[in-house]
């Protein structure tokens, strides 16, 4: 594994994430929206994250900046960073499919739209957060700066929490006592832990 290696697989990630999206996304536009929570707090938590997650680690892959933020490359560090980049994958796949026309990139509810609790979700009531952090580890895993490495954690952790007890409290507003219910048997991110 080399620096630049591990830079493609940052980029080929990024690539994954849009080909498994870009078919969800396009029939989800079909499906009209009922209920939206969409406003300016929403659209900057987006935006932050997608500065960690993707602007500020592409402009170092492209530039290098910031230097300063540089510390030695490590292979190990970075086979262990395609692991976490497959599973990121892996997982962002599964939500996807089990989602499918009620997925939405934000806190949305479409019509028609059902409680989906199979698949990854019977164990997790939010894997597409859980692909997203696996995606911000493996970028700190790949990218050897602590500036654009560490963005996605810290891009896509303003995001989470400052959205997911917003997007739990839409849930229960649209499918009451049978997402109370849900919330009680699984977990947030992370199986038998949060």
């Amino acid at each position: 594994m080399t620096p630049s290696i591990a830079k493609v697989i940052f980029a080929l990630l990024a690539l994954g994430w849009y080909v498994i999206r870009f078919p969800y996304e396009r029939r989800s536009r079909r499906t009209p929206v009922v209920r939206n929570a969409r406003g300016p707090r929403e659209i900057a938590l987006l935006l932050v994250s997608l500065t960690g997650l993707g602007i500020l680690p592409f402009v170092y892959i492209a530039t290098g900046f910031p230097r300063f933020a540089g510390y030695s490359f490590r292979p190990a560090q970075a086979w262990l960073g395609l692991v976490v980049a497959i599973a990121a994958l892996v997982m962002f796949r599964l939500t996807h499919k089990a989602l499918g026309r009620n997925w939405s990139v934000s806190l949305e509810v479409r019509e028609s739209h059902t409680l989906i609790s199979d698949g990854v979700y019977r164990y997790l009531r939010h894997p597409m957060y859980t692909a997203f952090w696996l995606w911000a580890i493996a970028q700190a895993l790949l990218l050897p700066n602590w500036f654009a490495g560490c963005a996605g954690l810290v891009g896509f952790g303003i995001l989470f929490f400052g959205r997911v007890a917003k997007e739990e409290a839409l849930m229960l507003e649209s499918f009451g006592e049978d997402y109370r219910k849900y919330m009680s048997r699984t977990c947030r991110v992370i199986p038998w832990i949060y």
